[in-house]
C-alpha cells in the first residue's frame, strides 16, 4: 500500500511540476544574459531578460540592460503546425527596455519600448529552445567624455536582440 501511495504522490507531483507555466534559462547573442519567463494561462507570458554585453579578454567594456514584454502566445490563433513529441509556439509582444553601459571612455544609458517575437520548441521533458528578436527604440544618452554628452535616438537597438535561448521549464 505505501509503494502505490509514493508512486501516486510522485506522479501527482511530477505532473504538477511540469504544469506551471514558468521557465528560466540563458539567451544568447550579441549579449549573454539571464531569461525568465512566467505564464499566465495557456496564451499570455511575461519575459523578462538580463542581458550584458560579450565581453573579451582584458575589455574595458561593461554593462547591463533589461527587457520585460508582456508576450501573447500562437496569436491570432495561428499554430505552428509540426508537433512531433514536442510542441512548437510563435509568440510576439510588447514592452520596455532600459541599460546603462560604458565603452571604454562614455558611459551610455538607454530607455525604451521594446518588441518581443520568436519561435519556440518545448521539448517533451522540461526544456525549451527558442530564437527571438528584442528590438527597441527609445531615448539614448551619453556622458561623451570630457563632458561632451548628449541624447538621441536609440536606433541602433533595432539591429541586435536575436538570440538564442535555453531554458529549463518547471
Amino acid at each position: 500500500m505505501k509503494k502505490y501511495l509514493l508512486i501516486a504522490v510522485l506522479a501527482v507531483a511530477s505532473i504538477a511540476a511540469y504544469a506551471q507555466p514558468r521557465a528560466i534559462g540563458a539567451n544568447l547573442g550579441t549579449s549573454v544574459g539571464f531569461s525568465y519567463q512566467h505564464g499566465f494561462g495557456e496564451s499570455n507570458m511575461l519575459d523578462i531578460a538580463i542581458h550584458a554585453p560579450l565581453l573579451g579578454a582584458g575589455s574595458s567594456v561593461w554593462g547591463i540592460g533589461g527587457i520585460v514584454t508582456y508576450d501573447w502566445i500562437d496569436p491570432f490563433g495561428a499554430t505552428v503546425p509540426w508537433n512531433e513529441k514536442g510542441e512548437w509556439h510563435w509568440y510576439m509582444g510588447v514592452g520596455g527596455a532600459g541599460g546603462v553601459y560604458n565603452f571604454a571612455s562614455p558611459t551610455v544609458w538607454h530607455v525604451g519600448v521594446a518588441g518581443h517575437i520568436g519561435i519556440e520548441y518545448d521539448f517533451w521533458f522540461p526544456f525549451q529552445l527558442s530564437l527571438d528578436w528584442r528590438p527597441n527604440i527609445g531615448v539614448i544618452g551619453s556622458n561623451g567624455g570630457a563632458g561632451t554628452g548628449g541624447i538621441g535616438y536609440n536606433t541602433g537597438g533595432l539591429y541586435d536582440g536575436i538570440t538564442l535561448g535555453v531554458r529549463y521549464k518547471f
